[in-house]
């Protein structure tokens, strides 16, 4: 089986734990193979806890939740020295942010602090204690949760570590049909655990290695420079939109970072690598665009007095920038 039928098999596994979330199956798989982190917002009982859980239980390596609070310390997610008197030294103990996979649920209940301890990890892939690093795992990757609904006693994450996110993903509830469908899928998993708890069926596995070469893969997908040149144009829109409408100009505060660039590049070939293609087309671009720029984008006050979403922006953006 190739590292791609392997995936495939990945993602039909997911699609069949996880009803009405395609979104964000597609975004987890496209962060594995970009090698980035996904920030998720969305309501509360969406699977977004279960969707990455299914993902470490298919993959080779350690999962860690972790639940952010305001009374949280940078400590308790990286880990701290410990003294012991038996040798009368210290010794690292390592924090739950030394694992493959990181749920990093309601990031924006714990203060700066804290948020700045996990910023490190995510950017140098590294952790800083007093004078020492410690690497973490290769393939790490951090997956943040946000709920949109409720914001008393909350600290927004800073434009700086919103950056450090490859990909921003809106969640919404699910329709009717799929809402039917998970309500049978739930019932029938108890039902099998209830009649036989130790049966374990067997799941698609992707080693360490496989998806190291799955990465490979991707940044072998061609490119053609009009590509190329689609990518580097809309991000230039979000930067000079006066050069491009009006309507643009008078929306967008800031453009998105050079960051943005490197993330739309490797995201459209993930995307088009998952489709089972060899080459990236305008298309591949344009699904990946909002979830790149949807957190680096920063809106004007009267694009937001008038009730203009980022989103909203994003889709003007894509009318308003030709393909090359």
């Amino acid at each position: 089986m190739s590292v791609r039928d392997a995936f495939q098999s990945l993602n039909d596994h997911l699609k069949s734990q996880i009803i009405g979330q395609e979104t964000l199956l597609s975004r987890l798989l496209i962060a594995l193979l970009a090698d980035g982190h996904l920030l998720v917002e969305g309501p509360p009982g969406l699977a977004k806890t279960k969707a990455i859980k299914s993902l470490s239980d298919c993959l080779e390596g350690d999962f860690q939740r972790i639940q952010f609070t305001p009374d949280l310390l940078p400590a308790d997610i990286t880990g701290t020295d410990i003294y012991r008197p038996e040798h009368n030294s210290f010794s690292f103990q390592q924090g739950p942010v030394f694992n493959h996979f990181v749920l990093a649920d309601e990031i924006n209940r714990a203060p700066a602090k804290v948020q700045a301890a996990l910023l490190e990890a995510m950017a140098e892939r590294q952790v800083t204690v007093g004078n020492t690093s410690y690497s973490l795992p290769e393939t790490f990757l951090v997956m943040a949760t946000q709920n949109p609904i409720e914001q008393e006693g909350t600290y927004p994450l800073p434009e700086a570590q919103l950056d450090r996110f490859l990909l921003h993903t809106n969640l919404s509830y699910p329709s009717a049909d799929a809402e039917l469908e998970i309500l049978r899928l739930i019932r029938n998993e108890q039902k099998e655990i209830l009649s036989s708890p130790q049966n374990s069926n067997v799941l698609p596995s992707v080693s360490q290695q496989e998806i190291i070469q799955g990465r490979k893969e991707v940044l072998e997908i061609y490119m053609a420079e009009s590509i190329e040149q689609y990518i580097v144009h809309l991000v230039d829109a979000t930067r000079r939109p006066d050069r491009y409408n009006k309507d643009l100009a008078q929306w967008i505060e800031y453009g998105v970072s050079p960051r943005a660039t490197l993330a739309l590049d490797r995201c459209s070939r993930a995307h088009a690598w998952l489709d089972g293609r060899d080459f990236v087309t305008p298309e591949d671009v344009q699904v990946m665009v909002p979830d790149v720029f949807r957190h680096r984008l920063l809106l004007r006050y009267e694009a937001e007095a008038a009730g203009f979403s980022a989103d909203q922006v994003i889709a003007h953006l894509l009318q308003q920038v030709p393909v090359s």
